[in-house]
């Protein structure tokens, strides 16, 4: 305890990758940290599942070479020669034919769209990367930034499928400023024949979960799955204590990495209705992921976008063009994404419903696929997989710190400009640490001040 009768633990809630980066950050400057997870497993939308005797991630994963923030952090836990490097093999499923966009020179033979319209969108990359200031598209639209850039050919073949597929009726409210930060990514993250560089753990995104846990638990951090936040105890305008399914844990300071309308929830009644208002200001998709184990490969490509919104999912990703089949008792890892809103029917499906209801279209894709190829199959949902980036997002992120001194705010929604991953939920792990480690010191400074006078 302190001076004031405050525990000097930080309570991080949420065991994702940006509450793990944050209890991290905090125990390597000697703060004491009790970590709790309502699930019983940490990760979050990293988290995994066992396939043949081998973890594999519940949601597709892979990080871009660019994404210095998740490589440090593996590089300080001793484990930078697990990581692999392998070309991405890249197509698109359009008007009910397949074609390869792997290398910019995929794109001259891209019959869909006119020679002309080819290079205009071979040309977005180096245009958006061009861009220095992301500001100057907030308050313009994905949409018609694209029409401005590339025109309506491209748009209409390429890239309002993928907007539609991805985020259905709210695909005219997003901001130019999301889809510059994915052509940039991809851009950057380009080997010298002009194919994409992709990176992956070897073992599994979980595997890398576990290895962090075992450090911050051999540094004394305590660690609690099964768990869940239920309320904030308060004294003198302060955070004493979080009430979770568990008990009561006193701490010093509440870090609150959970998706905000959980945070909202959570923090209703303590922070001012404007600034709950604000939380539940900002919109999410729900993820539905159908991971299917077939015994046999559905393509030569890793990731498929699918240009068609009247599919249930808007991609097709076979994990095992990436890492090799034989590291899963040889079986072909596929998985089907489609982002929808928590409300959607679909979202309610059974594993077995759900299924039914993506196999139709499947066999669309892939014409001599069969059911019979199913060895096994996996149904996993996430209800606050993806933010809405609206024109003008800036003035939605919520602030790190509340109105409360010492409750912090470190979400997947607020790491604007760019989009959700393991890279950036672990800088946002350190960021929201680093306030934390800061206001101490001033907390200290001001303390030392009064006990001279």
């Amino acid at each position: 305890m302190n001076q004031n009768g405050r525990s000097q633990s930080a309570c991080v809630v949420g065991g994702g990758f940006t509450g793990l980066s944050a209890a991290w950050e905090l125990i390597k400057a000697g703060i004491p940290v009790t970590l709790i997870e309502s699930e019983d497993y940490l990760g979050g939308l990293a988290a995994g599942f066992v396939s043949s005797g081998s973890p594999i991630e519940r949601f597709y994963h892979h990080w871009f070479t660019s994404d210095q923030h998740i490589l440090k952090l593996v590089d300080e836990l001793g484990l930078s020669d697990r990581l692999v490097a392998h070309n991405s093999n890249t197509g698109m499923y359009f008007a009910q034919s397949m074609f390869r966009l792997s290398r910019p020179a995929d794109l001259l033979r891209f019959k869909p769209l006119p020679l002309a319209d080819r290079f205009r969108l071979g040309l977005m990359v180096p245009r958006a990367r061009s861009i220095r200031d992301w500001r100057s598209l907030e308050s313009i639209t994905a949409r018609e930034w694209l029409l401005r850039m590339a025109g309506p050919n491209v748009y209409r073949v390429v890239w309002e499928p993928l907007l539609r597929g991805k985020f259905g009726d709210a695909a005219d409210d997003v901001s130019a400023v999301w889809l510059w930060n994915k052509l940039c990514l991809r851009g950057g993250s380009r080997g010298k024949g002009g194919a994409e560089v992709l990176l992956y753990f070897s073992g599994g995104f979980a595997t890398l979960i576990e290895a962090l846990r075992r450090e911050l638990e051999a540094r004394g951090v305590q660690i609690a799955t099964g768990c869940a936040a239920q309320g904030i105890e308060m004294s003198n305008g302060q955070a004493t204590a979080v009430i979770t399914s568990n008990g009561r844990i006193e701490c010093g300071e509440v870090v609150i990495t959970t998706a905000l309308p959980i945070a909202a929830d959570l923090l209703d009644g303590i922070i001012p209705s404007s600034e709950i208002a604000a939380l539940r200001r900002i919109r999410y998709l729900a993820n539905v992921c159908l991971v299917l184990e077939l015994e046999r490969s559905l393509s030569e490509l890793y990731w498929i976008n699918v240009n068609d919104p009247s599919f249930p999912f808007v991609g097709v990703i076979e994990h095992t063009n990436f890492e090799p089949s034989a590291a899963y008792g040889n079986r072909h890892i596929v998985y089907l994404s489609k982002y929808l809103p928590g409300s959607h029917p679909a979202y309610e499906l059974s594993s077995s419903g759900y299924l039914e209801y993506a196999l139709p279209h499947l066999k669309r894709m892939f014409p001599d696929f069969h059911e019979d190829a199913i060895l096994d199959y996996h149904v996993w949902k996430a209800p606050y997989a993806q933010p809405v980036v609206e024109r003008n997002y800036s003035s939605l992120v919520p602030n790190t710190r509340t109105s409360v001194r010492n409750v912090y705010l470190a979400s997947m929604a607020q790491i604007y400009p760019e989009d959700r991953g393991t890279n950036y939920a672990v800088r946002g792990g350190r960021h929201v640490a680093d306030a934390v480690k800061a206001d101490r010191r001033v907390t200290a400074h001001y303390s030392q001040r009064a006990a001279l006078a």
